[in-house]
């Protein structure tokens, strides 16, 4: 039996952000945790991550939207920020979303909701959106081949900063039952 404590924040959103990072470093270090998987779109929190662990035997992974997430053509990632964590040894992947991708666009042409949808809607009505975040990014992650499906530490919110983070075993999305969330270590108790 393992006895942890897990940290519950009153609401979600951005202003936890520094406090769900430095929880996540806590757990890869207490945990021996070689990957550390961060969403962040602006690329404003996984700067964030990697002053907290740049001294550290912790590789930064830096999950952010595709392409053309908010206007055609464009990235999300400030490049001047994408620019600085690439030239620390960061890794960034920039995929689309796995538990929507393609399929939203046939809802929001056809209507109705895919079965991929589905489970990311039950992923953040339950667990919270920053949750359903992790669960995607360390897909991703595994997926573009950023890190081996071994425990990482995968650290996720909604929007802008972060809130919610997690122990979890990776798998490809082919493999997505696979996946084991192992230790929750923060996250809101409010979920909207």
């Amino acid at each position: 039996m393992i006895e942890k404590k897990i940290v519950y924040f009153d609401k979600p959103g951005y202003m936890n952000t520094d406090a769900t990072l430095k929880l996540a470093v806590e757990r890869c270090e207490e945990l021996g945790i070689r990957y550390l998987i961060v969403a962040s779109s602006s690329g404003e929190t996984g700067k964030k991550a990697y002053e907290l662990v740049r001294d550290k035997d912790i590789n930064l992974v830096v999950v952010t939207y595709h392409t053309g997430f908010y206007e055609e053509g464009v990235n999300s990632m400030k490049p001047e920020i994408e620019e600085f964590l690439r030239k620390n040894g960061v890794t960034i992947v920039r995929q689309s979303h796995i538990l929507s991708g393609l399929e939203r666009s046939f809802t929001r042409k056809f209507g109705g909701l895919s079965r991929t949808e589905a489970v990311a809607e039950a992923l953040r009505a339950l667990f919270g959106h920053g949750l359903k975040v992790c669960v995607e990014i360390t897909i991703m992650a595994a997926d573009s081949g950023a890190i081996p499906i071994e425990e990482v530490v995968a650290v996720g919110g909604r929007s802008r900063g972060a809130d919610t983070a997690v122990v979890i075993r990776p798998a490809h999305m082919n493999n997505f039952f696979d996946m084991q969330i192992k230790e929750i270590i923060c996250m809101p108790r409010e979920k909207r």
